[in-house]
């Protein structure tokens, strides 16, 4: 058999991948790109174990070891790809961002609006109470719409 054939062959499966992982923003389509990668690999291994004559095929076992790795590897990233998208919304690889730096980043944002939520609180309290007459603020109880009664007007 000519070696030719099949390193050409896995040649261009492994050059597709490279492709496939550089170019493809969806992280399901570079799994695959990884997928085609590592089958040029063991279409490598098979033909050499094949051209060397190897008593031990030991490219054959190491083709299956790389089977099993691949095998792993399309479980775990395919649950990490589904994860990632439950929860943002997207495969996108350019639209995801670190866990660690996004939450981070959240702590800060929610930090500073509570600031603000809290500053905004005092004066809405600071306006009231100036714009009441003598001072004298609205019960919080109280309903402002005059043909209106709560639950608590009612019962007592």
């Amino acid at each position: 058999m000519h070696l030719a054939y099949p390193a050409v062959l896995a040649a261009l499966l492994f050059c597709t991948g490279l492709y496939g992982v550089l170019a493809r923003r969806n992280a399901i389509l570079v799994l695959m790109s990884v997928e085609l990668m590592l089958n040029a690999v063991n279409l490598n291994l098979v033909a050499f174990d094949v051209w060397l004559r190897d008593t031990l095929h030991s490219g054959q076992a190491l083709t299956l070891f790389t089977i099993a790795i691949a095998a792993a590897e399309i479980g775990i990233g395919l649950a990490i790809v589904l994860a990632v998208y439950r929860n943002r919304g997207s495969s996108d690889i350019d639209r995801l961002r670190d866990t660690a730096e996004t939450d981070a980043a959240d702590a800060e944002i929610d930090a500073a609006d509570a600031e603000i939520d809290a500053a905004d609180a005092a004066d809405a309290a600071s306006v009231s109470a100036d714009a009441e007459p003598h001072g004298r603020a609205e019960p919080a109880g109280k309903s402002t719409n005059a043909g209106t009664t709560t639950n608590a007007e009612a019962t007592s």
